[in-house]
């Protein structure tokens, strides 16, 4: 390995080893927790048990693909273990599932934990029972999100497998439309649909290969706007995207750029904007960016370095 891709790497890892440990601190002071009230019901899952997810999803990764240091291991766990204890060991998971037959969120959720080894005896029986029923099928949902449900599916050993094909085809990336006409709210489309056919970059080969020619032709001109407007979180999950497809197109410009605007104890700010002087509103608007941070570094180090974990 050159010395530039040896220092490119550590950039990735410094970046992505200060976000999880600026999302670990904040836990453990108490920042994004359930409310001591909450109920299966969630007026607003978007609060706190959305992030709650997003946080185990980012811990599972660093423990699935084993490539970062014994220090951010531990956080990794600690992370998680936080989380499921705030989902009651995965009692609140099933609850909510048990009342909403067809919302999918407690079963993407679950996900994110059975990767990091945290089961439910009761929750698995009652999504295998679940599975078998036409009404979860039947909800109508964008085509992204039946892939995030299909891919949990997957995760958990639950239900028949689907056509994979056919869910990737009818995504807005599936049509590989005219790339100038991408917007901010396709941009995640574009990132989930690649992070659910690829299982978090865990399965590269899941992306279609005009998909991932699509991507590799026009990943570079998409990340350098978005740079350029300041959307910090959107630039970190084309990264990501980047690293789930094979060899990276992108460089190590973008990486810099976004390590040069992380803050001193590891928050990277959502966007251009100005982050926040209370520590609990600077939390929760850039909480997800810190995901992102981990995700994308961890599964750029893991392609990268070739961790065993990675399936062809």
């Amino acid at each position: 390995m050159t010395a530039t891709a040896t220092e490119h790497l550590g950039t990735v890892q410094s970046w992505s080893s200060h976000a999880l440990h600026w999302l670990h601190t904040a836990h453990a002071q108490g920042y994004g927790t359930l409310a001591p009230d909450a109920s299966a019901d969630l007026a607003d899952p978007d609060s706190a048990y959305k992030p709650l997810g997003e946080a185990a999803l980012a811990a599972s990764l660093v423990l699935r693909d084993g490539v970062a240091g014994s220090h951010d291991a531990r956080a990794a766990r600690a992370l998680i273990d936080s989380c499921w204890n705030q989902l009651q060991n995965g009692d609140f998971l099933y609850e909510r599932q048990l009342r909403h037959l067809t919302v999918s969120d407690p079963m993407e959720l679950y996900a994110h934990f059975v990767r990091a080894g945290h089961r439910h005896r009761l929750l698995d029986g009652l999504l295998a029972d679940y599975a078998a029923l036409r009404a979860p099928a039947a909800m109508e949902m964008v085509p992204n999100r039946r892939l995030a449900v299909a891919n949990a599916r997957r995760i958990i050993g639950i239900g028949p497998q689907p056509d994979w094909p056919a869910l990737a085809a009818a995504t807005w990336l599936g049509a590989t439309p005219e790339p100038w006409a991408v917007d901010w709210s396709t941009g995640y489309d574009i990132t989930h649909t690649v992070f659910h056919l690829t299982d978090w970059g865990a399965r590269p080969a899941g992306l279609p290969a005009p998909m991932a020619d699509y991507l590799r032709n026009w990943l570079p001109a998409w990340v350098d706007i978005w740079l350029e407007v300041g959307q910090f979180d959107l630039v970190g999950e084309l990264l990501a995207v980047d690293a789930c497809i094979g060899e990276p197109v992108c460089g190590p410009d973008p990486w810099q750029r976004l390590a040069a605007v992380q803050h001193p104890d590891g928050l990277t700010p959502r966007d251009g904007d100005p982050v926040a002087d209370d520590p609990r509103t600077a939390f929760k608007d850039n909480e997800h960016t810190a995901v992102v941070a981990v995700v994308a570094g961890t599964i750029t180090l893991s392609r990268t370095l070739g961790a065993a974990g990675f399936a062809a």
